[in-house]
């Protein structure tokens, strides 16, 4: 990841301090006001500026083909439009430019897959709207990415909550 990034969910900007040099820029998205005061140590103490650039990831304040990179993590489970999210990203992305995410999603397991089913309701409703049964590779191939890297395996313990998925998808 190089140049220009837009990162969807920037949250308490727990990934600042993990860029890469080759960054220059990050365009930070985050509904929540409370995540954008929580991050304002880490952004002050970064080499890397950061600018807040918007609340919704579905409607990006950027140019056509203006960024290099996009990131996101444990974000597409909350966007409510996701797909119109995915496709903003693949909007603002160079030709060749590349979307990297961490996610969690619905597990191969039937069993596990079946207790996501049969939760996400209730997850929905006290985890800000979050889904367990979203596939983040078909996202971004459903929105016009090639994927260059994708892989999945649970984070510890088969459970609804720890599959997850690390992506490099390219414009």
């Amino acid at each position: 990841m190089a140049g220009e990034v837009v990162e969807i969910g920037f949250g308490s900007g727990l990934n600042v301090p993990h860029y890469p040099a080759a960054v220059t820029r990050v365009y930070a998205v985050e509904p929540a006001l409370l995540a954008r005061e929580l991050s304002a140590a880490r952004v002050a103490a970064s080499p890397v500026e950061v600018v807040h650039i918007g609340l919704d990831g579905t409607r990006l304040p950027l140019a056509d083909d203006s960024c290099d990179a996009a990131l996101s993590t444990f974000t597409l489970c909350t966007i409510p439009d996701v797909a119109a999210a995915v496709a903003e990203v693949r909007r603002v992305l160079r030709p060749g430019g590349t979307f990297h995410v961490l996610e969690h999603g619905l597990s191969p397991d039937p069993a596990v897959a079946r207790a996501q089913r049969l939760l996400e309701p209730v997850q929905r409703l006290v985890a800000d709207g979050c889904h367990l049964t979203r596939q983040p590779t078909a996202l971004l191939t459903a929105a016009g990415f090639t994927l260059r890297d994708a892989h999945s395996r649970y984070g510890g313990m088969a459970t609804p909550w720890s599959w997850l998925t690390f992506a490099v998808a390219e414009a």
